[in-house]
């Protein structure tokens, strides 16, 4: 049989169970394969591989019953240790509790994510070991492909593939199907974010992409926030250099023609919030430089006290 076949026909299935499975139906203690040798932590970005001589992991969580209710459920189900962990960016949700395969694993993240865990004292693995743009992890016979394209949700978010398995791992950086992929763009880098987007929807061998949150994606996904994105960014920049103040901006940015996008009714104003915000520190005005310092930020202006 040819496994790479077998392997894309259970991510089909596996794919289009979870489009149309609720979260909550998942639960975070239960792990779904994805392909021969790839699962996922309910509908987190808690994936792993599985080989011969070990475990290659990609972040953690600590609801449910956190990383010691996996790690002796790893050691039931398959009988070997976590070699790797990979940590995709600092911010805790993500990573928490993954200290607990210290004893077995080597931990790795991008170059510019330790300050900020110890700096933040998260409650992680602090990663033995660093890579700038891309690293290759071997073992067993498989693979791990770690890209880091530029800044985007913070300044340090890697994207891990899998490309025996076709299998991308995401997080934070899409969700299912045509959606907004963030609630808002703080600690982000909008205008190297749709650069990456671009990059992540063209890389070969992906046939699931596995976001931070709720149900599978694929590479459409990608493209699907990045145009979004991109209308975002510019309604708002026009308004902002027309001289349009936040409130004027969100009563006629309304990006109604992306209404059928998942989470639009919630996350509508802090996207164009927090939009505001980023192009703020992007652009100088030619005209009216004390008026615009002094509209940031909003109730609380930066100018000279009256």
């Amino acid at each position: 049989m040819n496994m790479r076949g077998f392997s894309l026909g259970l991510a089909l299935l596996v794919l289009g169970t979870a489009l149309s499975q609720p979260l909550a139906a998942q639960g975070i203690d239960t792990i779904t394969q994805l392909t021969d040798n790839v699962y996922r932590r309910g509908g987190t970005s808690n994936v792993f591989m599985v080989t011969d001589e070990g475990i290659i992991m990609v972040d953690a969580t600590c609801d449910g019953g956190g990383m010691q209710w996996l790690k002796e459920e790893l050691d039931r189900r398959f009988g070997v240790p976590v070699k790797y962990t990979i940590l995709s960016h600092d911010h805790e949700m993500h990573i928490c509790d993954l200290d607990v395969f210290d004893d077995t694993a080597v931990s790795v993240g991008h170059v510019n994510i330790r300050d900020h865990i110890i700096r933040e004292s998260r409650n992680t693995s602090v990663p033995q070991v660093v890579f700038d743009d891309y690293l290759e992890i071997h073992l067993g016979g498989q693979r791990a492909h770690l890209y880091y394209f530029g800044p985007t949700h913070s300044d340090n978010l890697i994207q891990v593939h899998f490309p025996d398995e076709g299998v991308m791992v995401a997080t934070d950086l899409v969700r299912a199907g045509k959606s907004i992929g963030l609630p808002d763009y703080r600690d982000s880098n909008v205008n190297s974010m749709i650069d990456v987007l671009w990059e992540l929807s063209k890389l070969e061998d992906i046939d699931i992409v596995v976001p931070g949150h709720a149900g599978l994606a694929d590479q459409q996904s990608f493209v699907y926030f990045r145009d979004y994105l991109i209308a975002l960014r510019d309604r708002v920049l026009d308004e902002m250099v027309a001289g349009a103040t936040i409130e004027q901006i969100l009563e006629r940015v309304t990006m109604e023609d992306f209404s059928d996008y998942g989470n639009y009714e919630n996350w509508l104003r802090p996207n164009v919030i927090s939009m505001w915000d980023y192009l703020y520190r992007y652009r100088e005005p030619s005209q009216g430089v004390p008026e615009y310092q002094n509209v940031y930020p909003i109730g609380f202006p930066i100018g000279a006290p009256e």
